[in-house]
């Protein structure tokens, strides 16, 4: 396992929590335990399972993972994986690439990092443990010199897909990539069939996204796994919010203090 990068104490705003990779095998195996709560028993995916009550898949071994951890009860409590450029080549390619094709992103994949399985503990979603946990791939892009952050962002489809449909029927092209980042899903969601035109609910993680500059890359995809529609974003570090880049990136400072 890598050495930590990023091992901060959370600032003032965030007492009571640090951010940090995983530096072992059990702290791995602690956000997948966290990741197998919230997919398989909350949310109820269909995952198949490697070790039991964890949520693993054949990426794992080859990403890093970033963990949010609360400071006395020393519980993990959020955590998202990274999967680098290098690491992605080991691995046979991203794991976005098996619900889309991206030939149109070949030339960005030396500097595109993609990340993925974002969760929080459902104690813990007022806000903090996501801006750490945002500050943290904020600092691992800027240490490594990364240019682009991909990966799937996912939409629920217990109303058969209308919200995920109108959602994406809906989107202002500001938040639409360019022809040229377009990318084209193995298992397309209908959107022409199932739109109703009606308003629509954002998931905070989407909402987020596109708050910071992420781009939407094309259609939604289906994941019968997960029972989702899934979305392809992209955000190019240089296009990103600056506003956002200094709330971001002011809780990870620490490090170098």
């Amino acid at each position: 396992m890598q050495e930590n990068l990023i091992e901060t104490a959370a600032a003032s705003q965030h007492v009571g929590y640090s951010v940090a990779l995983a530096r072992s095998e059990e702290e791995v195996r602690e956000a997948q335990r966290l990741r197998y709560q919230v997919f398989v028993e909350e949310l109820g995916a269909t995952i198949r399972c490697r070790t039991p009550n964890h949520d693993t898949d054949v990426y794992d071994p080859f990403c890093e993972h970033l963990i949010v951890r609360e400071s006395h009860t020393d519980r993990i409590v959020g955590t998202y994986r990274i999967l680098s450029p290098d690491a992605s080549r080991r691995a046979g390619g991203y794991y976005s690439e098996t619900e889309f094709y991206l030939p149109r992103l070949q030339n960005l994949r030396s500097r595109m990092v993609e990340i993925g399985r974002s969760c929080i503990h459902p104690g813990y979603r007022s806000g903090a443990v996501i801006t750490l946990l945002w500050a943290g791939l904020a600092e691992y892009m800027l240490t490594h010199n990364y240019e682009y952050l991909m990966g799937c962002a996912s939409i629920g489809m217990a109303d058969g897909g209308h919200n995920a449909a109108n959602l994406f029927a809906q989107l202002s092209p500001e938040h639409m990539a360019p022809a040229e980042y377009h990318v084209f899903p193995r298992h397309g969601l209908p959107v022409e069939r199932l739109a109703t035109n009606q308003p629509v609910l954002i998931p905070p993680l989407i909402k987020g996204y596109l708050r910071v500059g992420a781009w939407v890359c094309g259609q939604p995809a289906w994941d019968p796994y997960f029972n989702t529609a899934d979305l392809l974003m992209l955000l190019p570090m240089s296009r990103m919010n600056p506003r956002y880049m200094r709330h971001f990136v002011k809780p990870a400072a620490a490090v170098a203090a």
